[in-house]
């Protein structure tokens, strides 16, 4: 079954590893290259512009042009590579750069200040629009994100980027890791998160420059990119057909389909992990994969939207390139660490049941967000519900594999947790309670029962009302932490195609990677507490992983994350304070 989809987190989404030419006459690029004072530490970092005129639609039905002017940031000497990190909730973000001097890795702090969150660089571009009279219509900045749609600038790169290929924005996010790939160009556009423009037919010139204060900290030349924009004004309606239907939805994805970085941040209630959420408007439905783009990377379980285009596939002449070997050694982990298996086993384990002295996972709970009142329209009329959207994610070193077998005829599997020594050989099992297949809509898979409970707390912190939710299709639904040790930055599973089995299927295997999370948000069955008999005042609503203590991990004293509330208002109409949760300031 492949699952419905929301738009839940702002994350870009990476084009497939698209090789391109560096022959730059034949691209159009117009680069702005720079020279840092120690090159063979800082990577080389250029603002380029793919081509030097577009043309750009703006549809009658929408509220704007959306100003994808393929301009991109790359990187040549080494990467650029920045992790972004806090020591807890109660702390502010920071970024270290990673530099290179006699081939040894460096951390490099920057200022502080520099980032504000996990979504990207703010204000890292400055876009300026004027029309055929000279005259300036627009003038601002966009965030960017390094890990943004991106391809290859020459044949000789390595095939793959080791990057992440997304910028988290859940609230609670812990650490990330942002890079540029040796030889690879990210796109600097902010996508459907950066606000469209009222655009009239007719001719532009638009530049694109990054602001002052990064030249300084990379090192990159002050010399902005310029592109001709033509707008042309277009119709739905003036389209008919299949041929029509295939345009509308190319463009759709071609614009609004983005999924960048802007300055702008959708509400937490439009956050979705598994979740049915809203049905998509004709500029955001599915869009076939742009120009230049291969298979996306879609974190929060929307409508799948085409990445930017990376450069033209036009320049795809060589495709002989020369992969770098990467992975994880000893004391270092870059991220490229794989899960050991992404399929079930087709039998039950064999042996006695162990658990093995080796690296086991480690759940943690993130405070509850998205928070809100629920009318009882989705449940019962008359009812009160408090609404919430909860994660549950894996520290690691290891990954969570839990594999469910069905008896012929049983209307449970069995689960049983798998163990794996480092060089990903399975060592060892135990069984860990039982899967159940969930029929409401919005779930709809099999789920690993005791994963997790959720409890509405008193101020006293003892149990006012517990969900009854507490079973899961385990999912990489967030990228929490890329910074723990064996953080895998590719993980498997993370729209939830498939991944939790038919209700024909004889074994189901789920994998909750190192580093990610996975949400499940307000707007599905159970995720809520009933509140209709309970008084106002002040609350706690408890997330708790692994709360039978059925799975082996690292550690079972952190599994409890607490997030305060306050309730008030009065039958059919309460309302909901949700104070900040430190430095955290997020519903």
């Amino acid at each position: 079954m492949t699952r419905p989809r929301t738009t839940r987190l702002r994350r870009p989404l990476l084009a497939g590893a698209t090789a391109v030419t560096a022959l730059a006459v034949t691209a159009g690029l117009v680069a702005a290259s720079s020279e840092p004072a120690d090159a063979a530490a800082k990577p080389q970092l250029s603002l380029i512009a793919a081509t030097g005129s577009l043309t750009l639609t703006s549809w009658k039905e929408d509220p704007g042009v959306y100003l994808d002017l393929g301009t991109y940031l790359t990187a040549e000497g080494t990467p650029l590579e920045l992790k972004v990190t806090r020591k807890s909730y109660k702390d502010p973000v920071t970024v270290t750069q990673t530099v290179y001097e006699g081939g040894r890795a460096k951390a490099r702090k920057l200022p502080a200040g520099t980032v504000k969150d996990f979504s990207g660089l703010p204000g890292f571009v400055r876009v300026t629009l004027t029309d055929k009279a000279g005259r300036k219509v627009l003038d601002r900045t966009e965030d960017f994100c390094p890990n943004n749609a991106s391809g290859r600038v020459r044949p000789d790169a390595p095939a793959t980027s080791k990057y992440p290929e997304s910028c988290p924005t859940n609230p609670f996010t812990l650490g990330s890791v942002w890079g540029v790939e040796k030889g690879w160009a990210a796109n600097t556009y902010g996508g459907s998160y950066s606000a469209p423009v009222q655009l009239a037919a007719g001719t532009y010139t638009a530049e694109v420059g990054v602001a002052k204060k990064y030249r300084d900290l990379f090192g990159i030349a002050d010399k902005p990119a310029t592109v001709k924009v033509t707008v042309q004004e277009r119709s739905y309606e003036d389209e008919s057909g299949s041929a029509g239907a295939a345009s509308r939805s190319a463009t759709a994805g071609g614009h609004a389909g983005h999924a960048g970085h802007g300055a702008a941040h959708a509400p937490q209630t439009a956050h979705a992990g598994h979740g049915p959420g809203h049905a998509p408007t004709p500029a955001r439905a599915a869009a076939p994969v742009t120009s230049g783009a291969g298979p996306t990377y879609n974190a929060g379980h929307g409508p799948l939207r085409a990445a930017p285009p990376a450069l033209p596939w036009a320049l795809k002449k060589d495709q002989a390139a020369r992969a770098t070997r990467v992975g994880d050694t000893s004391g270092q982990t870059d991220g490229s660490r794989k899960a050991p298996a992404q399929r079930p086993q087709p039998q039950r384990p064999a042996g006695k049941p162990s658990v093995p002295d080796v690296p086991k996972p480690d759940l943690r709970s993130l405070p509850a967000y998205g928070i809100v009142i629920s009318d009882g329209e989705r449940d019962v009329p008359g009812k009160d519900y408090l609404a919430f959207s909860a994660n549950v994610w894996n520290a690691g070193p290891a990954q969570l594999v839990v594999d469910g077998f069905r008896s012929p005829g049983k209307a449970k599997m069995d689960a049983y947790q798998y163990f794996y020594d480092a060089k990903g050989k399975q060592v060892g099992y135990t069984p860990t309670g039982t899967m159940e297949w969930d029929p409401r809509p919005g779930h709809m898979h099999w789920h690993f029962t005791d994963f997790a409970s959720y409890r509405l707390l008193k101020a006293d912190q003892k149990e006012a009302v517990r969900s009854g939710k507490e079973a899961f299709c385990l999912a990489n639904t967030d990228a929490v932490d890329y910074t723990v040790k064996n953080a895998n930055w590719h993980p498997y599973n993370t729209d939830l195609s498939t991944a939790c089995g038919e209700e024909n299927a004889i074994s189901v295997r789920e994998v909750l990677d190192v580093g990610s999370g996975d949400t499940y948000t307000q707007d599905l069955p159970g995720q809520s507490f009933d509140i209709t008999g309970v008084p106002n005042g002040t609350y706690y609503i408890q997330v708790l992983a692994n709360p039978e203590k059925r799975l082996k991990e690292t550690d079972l004293n952190n599994n409890s994350a607490l997030r305060k509330i306050v309730l008030g208002g009065k039958p059919g109409k309460r309302t909901v304070t949700v104070p900040a949760h430190e430095l955290v300031n997020a519903n």
